[in-house]
């Protein structure tokens, strides 16, 4: 079990090991192999390095060691650079000596197929011979710039000089390590260490990360994610960094539908991998980024915006000393749904007197004149003081490349006040990103950065994770769906409001002499009643507006054939009746799925038989809170008018939000279940109510 003391141990042999050892040193320098050698001169590691080549006797001019056993002590980290066979043994070798981290470079595991993950089996059953934790295969390394470690054959660190800093990069592509610290070079930004998590075999990107939390040095994680696997693990790893105050930012591939995964339901098309991803990110209190340049430039502001609860509308206003600039920016802002507040008559004379020729307008345009110390000085201390702001856009423009002097340092020293002041130059301008940033100052490339960051920061909410019920399944076996009347009965038990229904069967109907007695009046709905058809209405199994006993007759015997057409080897022996319901102000689906990548989530949308066309839907993991369900109902677009939109009757609101809760409760009152839907729920003007009028369970027979 890991304990703070296992994971500051772990932490320790990652990040700033004494001792290191490279197993499959070369000589040859100019050989992915040969690299770590001269990174780590090069870096100043001032710990013992071991090179191990049992072919040599020298590696690069240095000795080179036959074995791990034949070293005179036992390093603390090991980079294995050898093939996938030989890996395994390096491994169990390293369990034999008491090795506590190893790296694995060597591929050929998991990805290869069966083969290659029975080897993978292999080679964590040689590290669960000792106490040696693994990070990859498939690894490019681990990079601790602040201690000289640099374990890693990625070409990128053969520059000398990694940039210091206080962010902490974990990545499942190797790759992007290198390319992330090529980017912030010369631009003030630095790091406090970099790991390629690869294959993750043993250690997830989300238990290294947890490991770090208690590192002073490191203030923020920027994670490059492929998929969102060991979700638990980054679960844990968000509650901790969210006590510690250590902002997150994410960038995960996957964003496309067609990854989604599809289940019997609307649900599962609704929901999605991406959606299920956003959801989770959301509920760790991560701040997700849509543009790989902000992975590396969303950290600084995030330091500055604290999380906040509920959906934000921050007052974003924008200074230039370039009107066109500015314009891209606000258009920028406006399509991550963020509107920008123009400075009011009133703050913009009082920047008039401080020297700015500013006329009354959405952004605060200096012009060129106002590209003085003075004046940007003056107008953005005005800004900052007035109240009117919770952060501000600085568009600069040609002199942040050509005389910094000016508007660059007046930027600078502003970069300390309450209201945070981010920068956007015009002109590539590396010098005036190192002077802001230094300072502070957040500092962006491409307008589209800067605005996603600034949304991101100001969507950010406080962790929720903790509250998560469960990843993973709740009961072991194979899925079942119920038939509706038996689906409705574990949702009514949820609390969920059902329209009734009765149940006959087709035998007795046909039966002469057999009364039709109902519990309710007519009209009513037909309905087939089978659990091999959870989609009844695309096999002709609903009927609506049914006016008598003899309809009923009827249309019964017609269901069964229409379904016996479009399925033969379905048979319908029985329908479900029920009343026809008004359909009230508007129509909502709620439904629920236990996902293998995040747990339970629930998802509202618009609803009926089109609900996957219009994918207008919210999620969330389960359960979720009132407050919660009602956030989830206003980002519903298509429910908009449950509002009481333009003057008409409002819905009930507060009773959709009770069955979104009720709903989302299955992930603690029925682990069984592993999805569930109701479909249409039939919205009533406010104060009266909901009704569900269609229900769908399926779930892990015997988990009750």
């Amino acid at each position: 079990m890991e304990t703070p003391a296992t994971r500051q141990a772990l932490a320790q042999a990652l990040l700033n090991p004494r001792s290191v050892a490279i197993v499959g040193a070369s000589d040859n320098p100019a050989k992915t192999t040969g690299r770590p050698q001269q990174f780590l001169a090069q870096a100043g590691y001032t710990g013992r390095a071991y090179f191990i080549n049992p072919t040599r006797e020298t590696v690069q001019g240095a000795k080179a060691w036959a074995s791990l056993t034949a070293l005179p002590e036992v390093p603390e980290h090991v980079y294995v650079m050898t093939g996938a066979e030989a890996a395994i043994d390096v491994v169990g070798e390293c369990a034999r000596l008491g090795v506590q981290a190893a790296t694995i470079l060597s591929a050929g595991f998991a990805e290869d197929g069966e083969e290659g993950r029975e080897r993978e089996r292999r080679l964590r059953a040689a590290a669960a011979e000792g106490r040696v934790r693994l990070v990859g295969p498939s690894s490019l390394g681990v990079v601790n710039p602040r201690s000289g470690v640099m374990l890693t054959g990625n070409a990128a660190f053969g520059e000398p000089d990694t940039p210091q800093g206080g962010i902490f990069v974990a990545s499942q592509s190797g790759s992007v390590i290198g390319s992330l610290v090529s980017r912030a070079r010369g631009r003030g930004i630095g790091f406090a260490g970099l790991v390629s998590t690869g294959g993750e075999a043993d250690l997830s990107l989300g238990a290294i990360c947890e490991a770090t939390l208690d590192d002073p040095g490191i203030t923020s994680y920027a994670l490059f994610l492929e998929s969102l696997r060991h979700a638990e693990d980054l679960a844990s790893f968000a509650a901790g960094a969210s006590r510690a105050g250590k902002p997150v930012a994410v960038y995960k591939l996957g964003r496309s539908q067609e990854a989604a995964a599809l289940a019997v339901s609307h649900t599962g098309a609704l929901a999605g991998e991406d959606s299920e991803s956003e959801a989770f990110f959301a509920a760790c209190g991560f701040s997700r980024i849509s543009n790989f340049e902000s992975l590396l430039e969303a950290p600084a502001l995030l330091r500055r915006i604290p999380a906040r609860p509920g959906r934000n509308a921050p007052r974003i206003g924008v200074v230039t000393t370039t009107g066109g600039g500015a314009a891209i920016m606000v258009d920028q802002l406006a399509l991550r749904g963020l509107s920008v507040a123009g400075p009011s008559s009133e703050l913009v004379a009082r920047m008039r007197q401080a020297g700015a020729d500013l006329h009354e307008s959405l952004i605060a345009d200096l012009g060129l004149a106002g590209a003085r110390h003075d004046i940007v000085s003056a107008a953005l201390q005005l800004m900052q003081d007035s109240g009117e702001f919770d952060a501000i856009v600085f568009v600069i423009g040609s002199s942040a490349r050509l005389n910094p002097e000016l508007a660059v340092h007046a930027i600078a020293e502003h970069g300390g006040h309450e209201v945070p002041v981010v920068a956007f130059a015009v002109p590539e301008a590396a010098t005036a990103a190192a002077i802001l940033n230094q300072a502070g100052v957040p500092a962006f490339r491409t307008p589209e950065s800067c605005a996603d960051v600034v949304a991101a920061a100001f969507n950010r909410r406080p962790a929720s994770i903790d509250n998560h019920a469960r990843f993973g399944a709740g009961a072991s076996g194979t899925a079942v769906v119920l038939d509706e009347l038996d689906s409705a009965a574990v949702l009514a038990d949820q609390g969920v409001p059902l329209a009734p229904a009765t149940v006959l069967a087709l035998a007795e109907l046909e039966a002469a002499e057999s009364p039709l007695e109902l519990p309710f009046d007519y009209p009513v709905v037909v309905k087939a009643l089978s659990d091999q058809l959870p989609h009844k209405s695309d096999a002709g199994g609903v009927v609506l507006s049914v006016r008598d006993a003899e309809g009923v007759r009827t249309t019964a015997r017609t269901i069964a054939a229409d379904v016996a057409a479009h399925a033969p080897d379905i048979t319908i022996d029985r329908v479900l009746v029920q009343p026809m319901v008004d359909t009230g102000i508007g129509e909502a689906l709620v439904g629920y799925r236990l996902s293998p990548d995040v747990g339970p989530v629930v998802v509202l949308s618009t609803g009926g038989v089109l609900a996957e066309v219009f994918a207008d839907s919210a999620v969330r993991l389960a359960p979720v809170s009132r407050e919660t369900a009602l956030e989830m109902v206003r980002e519903v677009k298509g429910l908009t008018p449950l509002t009481g939109y333009r003057g008409a009757p409002a819905g009930d609101v507060e009773a959709l939000a009770q069955t979104i809760v009720a709903v989302s409760r299955l992930a603690i009152d029925h682990v069984e279940v592993v999805e569930a839907e109701v479909n249409p729920v039939l919205v009533r003007e406010a104060g009266k109510g909901v009704v569900a009028v269609d229900a769908l369970v399926r779930r892990v027979p015997g988990g009750e």
